[in-house]
């Protein structure tokens, strides 16, 4: 399942940085973010990942404060309310001063980068296995995705075939 091109890259940066820069659990582990010149380097990798560039420390810092507004979105669709994760992202936008731009890449001439929201918010969502709350972006066909990873998958799987044994 696409958003679209641009927007896919969009979303799993955003997806990403959440899942890099906020504290919780990971795969049935405490998880900290990086900070420092580590967190700097790890958000660098994020964006460059996502087509962009190196991150400066000052940019790197600013976006925990995105990623945590950002993972009320995500907790906000996966809980079903669709209204407040609404609003929270109009919120972002005004306060980040989000607006579209001209630009030129990968040999095409000027054009604006703009997307306007889609129904795809279903999309969203923070995974389900126990011990863990990363976010995802469900990019399967069938929109049945529920764990941030194999992982998390095998692991629920796993711990219901041996449930099943005893």
């Amino acid at each position: 399942m696409n958003f679209n091109s641009h927007t896919d890259v969009v979303v799993r940066v955003a997806a990403d940085l959440v899942n890099l820069l906020t504290p919780g659990e990971d795969r049935g582990r405490r998880y900290a973010p990086p900070e420092g010149d580590e967190r700097t380097a790890a958000v660098g990798a994020v964006l460059r990942g996502g087509g962009g560039r190196e991150a400066t420390w000052e940019e790197a810092a600013g976006l925990c404060f995105v990623a945590a507004e950002l993972r009320e979105v995500f907790e906000s669709v996966s809980s079903g309310a669709v209204d407040d994760a609404a609003r929270q992202v109009n919120a972002l936008l005004i306060r980040t001063g989000a607006r579209p731009e001209l630009e030129r890449h990968d040999g095409e001439p000027w054009h604006l980068h703009f997307h306007a929201g889609g129904p795809r918010y279903d999309r969203l969502g923070v995974c389900t296995a126990p011990g863990c709350d990363r976010v995802y972006v469900d990019t399967s066909r069938n929109g049945t995705r529920r764990y941030c990873s194999t992982s998390c998958q095998n692991r629920v799987k796993t711990a219901a075939f041996r449930a099943r044994l005893s």
